[in-house]
């Protein structure tokens, strides 16, 4: 297991890690710049960088974790890269069925990918699927997403990098947004922030801000209008 410091979830799994570019909230990709330093620290499961690797020695890891948690699969990676072969993403799937106790939360921008495959796969109840979004150009991954039979679905707008001022929320059960860190980060405006927080509202759909982003996103925190936004689906305890 490895605890994160995400706002919205507990622990992050990696059966796979690396990825590659494909839109424009991949530029300043957070995930890039770790692999390249567990690299240099010799990281057996990062020898190869960023490159997209499917690690079946980590397929049964959360099957030992006794206490109930809420888990990020693939905060290094996209589990529906092109690269990853089907049976392995299988393979993930059949690890969280089995391990029933967590809530496990799938994020991909790969949404033509996810609607392909996803009636081929198993969708228990503790399995969350998620897309990113980072502008208005790419809100018809919600449509992608709308399609799979997953028990919750969501949206994770971050890094927020453009206004979205068209957006339907139809079937999805959850938002986050939040705004880009670390080096060369986009700034992110306080009215593209409300329009989506006010738009969820509107809705009645969970809206979590999980932070400003920045240079120093410590600095910049994570209050919106003097406080913080942490609504969820449902319990934030998996179990």
């Amino acid at each position: 297991m490895a605890a994160t410091k995400i706002e919205w979830t507990d622990a992050t799994w990696n059966p796979v890690t690396g990825c590659s570019k494909i839109s424009p909230g991949c530029a300043n990709c957070y995930a890039e710049r770790m692999a390249k330093r567990l690299k240099a620290m010799g990281q057996a499961h990062y020898k190869d960088g960023f490159e997209v690797r499917c690690h079946p020695d980590a397929l049964d890891a959360p099957l030992s974790w006794r206490r109930p948690q809420n888990v990020f699969v693939n905060s290094m990676s996209d589990l529906l890269h092109e690269e990853v072969p089907m049976r392995f993403v299988d393979a993930v799937f059949d690890t969280m069925v089995k391990a029933h106790w967590h809530r496990f939360q799938v994020l991909t921008k790969r949404s033509e990918r996810l609607a392909e495959v996803a009636r081929s796969l198993e969708w228990p109840d503790n399995v969350w699927m998620g897309v990113s979004i980072e502008n208005q150009d790419y809100v018809w991954r919600a449509d992608d997403l709308r399609s799979v039979p997953a028990a919750v679905r969501f949206l994770s707008i971050e890094p927020l990098i453009a206004p979205i001022t068209d957006l339907d929320l139809t079937g999805i059960d959850w938002v986050i947004v939040g705004g880009e860190s670390g080096p060369g980060a986009r700034a992110m405006k306080l009215a593209w922030v409300v329009t989506l927080r006010d738009l969820c509202s509107s809705r009645g759909v969970p809206f979590f801000f999980k932070q400003w982003g920045g240079v120093n996103k410590k600095q910049a925190g994570r209050l919106l209008e003097g406080r913080t936004w942490d609504e969820m689906p449902m319990s934030a305890v998996a179990g």
